[in-house]
């Protein structure tokens, strides 16, 4: 007499977290880069040519900037759950949830008033010791970002999604490329950046979607 264990199907909890997760995911690019660049539009004194997208964090409305980061890096944390489970890249999983816990910290150490925003605000003589930590966290965050979507656009070569896989290769090349030329001080620098890191971010969030 033969006995058959019967495998247990996958969880309504389990399945619920992952479309969760990935539904954060989806949302946090749209979200940080609609608050960003609502921001860079209207709020006086603020030029996406020579100040970065997290200079928004100063000021009287800074706190929105800080919230927006927190929010988007929280949601990008999350989303790494739902990612290593739907796509099944656990290097892209990590990589995302060090990217996500750097945008928190980015959020949480603001940078320094200066270069003009907000308005009145001169060069800084010396960095702050929580500017010097967004610096940081801000640093490993793209670093992060940027491999995860170069180890994405392994993955989906691999399994012969040429398509995606070019996506995700320029969108990773694009935020590096980005952040190496505001960190050498090249012309409009910081709006380089911007793009590269809001094109990596949606990026994810397209994957995320469609996953």
């Amino acid at each position: 007499m033969t006995t058959q264990t019967a495998v247990p199907a996958a969880r309504p909890a389990t399945r619920g977290t992952t479309t969760r997760s990935l539904a954060g995911l989806a949302a946090a690019a749209p979200l940080w880069a609609g608050v960003s660049l609502a921001q860079a539009a209207t709020r006086e004194g603020f030029d996406l040519t020579r100040h970065p997208l997290s200079q928004l964090a100063t000021g009287s409305l800074g706190w929105l900037q800080v919230a927006n980061f927190v929010a988007a890096g929280a949601l990008m944390a999350f989303g790494a759950v739902g990612l290593r489970a739907a796509v099944g890249s656990r290097w892209t999983a990590r990589l995302v949830l060090v990217a996500g816990l750097g945008f928190v910290a980015a959020g949480l150490l603001p940078m320094d008033p200066g270069n003009g925003f907000p308005v009145g605000a001169g060069a800084p003589t010396a960095m702050s010791w929580h500017s010097v930590g967004h610096m940081a966290a801000g640093s490993v965050s793209f670093l992060a970002l940027a491999a995860a979507c170069l180890v994405l656009a392994r993955h989906f070569r691999r399994g012969g999604d040429q398509r995606r896989a070019v996506a995700c290769a320029v969108a990773g090349i694009a935020l590096a490329a980005g952040d190496l030329w505001a960190m050498s001080g090249g012309a409009a620098g910081s709006a380089t950046l911007a793009i590269g890191a809001v094109w990596a971010m949606g990026q994810l969030s397209w994957v995320a979607a469609r996953a």
